[in-house]
């Protein structure tokens, strides 16, 4: 991967993908998790399209449109909290990866949502 963003928002959507999973097996739980799996997948997917944006406006464009995705993961994330699916506690097994704590996710998320902050503060400026 070519830079923090893009390895930090493909992580974030592995996690939503293994949290999805848990959820599915556990509580028979699909239709939050399934809205954090769509946000939580768009915000990599609109990073990488940044990446190769036809111009400034596009790239702005897209880094936003991966802002609002983040921020709605975030949303589904602290809805799945609140309701009671999951504890910040529980450990969330990954195919082929470590195993998380919905707290590192919590972490995670919240860096995803201030990294295209960041990124789209620099680019207007520059």
């Amino acid at each position: 991967m070519a830079n923090v963003i893009q390895e930090k928002s493909f992580t974030l959507a592995l996690m939503a993908v293994a949290l999805y999973q848990h959820l599915a097996v556990t509580h028979r739980e699909f239709v939050l998790s399934k809205q954090l799996v769509r946000s939580a997948t768009s915000v990599g997917a609109n990073v990488t399209e940044a990446q190769d944006a036809q111009s400034r406006a596009d790239f702005i464009s897209k880094m936003s449109i991966a802002l609002k995705e983040a921020k709605e993961s975030r949303y589904w994330l602290e809805l799945l909290l609140q309701s009671g699916y999951i504890a910040p506690s529980i450990s969330i097994p990954m195919h082929q990866k470590t195993p998380f704590v919905i707290t590192h996710y919590q972490k995670l998320t919240e860096e995803v949502v201030a990294l295209p902050v960041s990124i789209v503060k620099t680019t207007r400026n520059t």
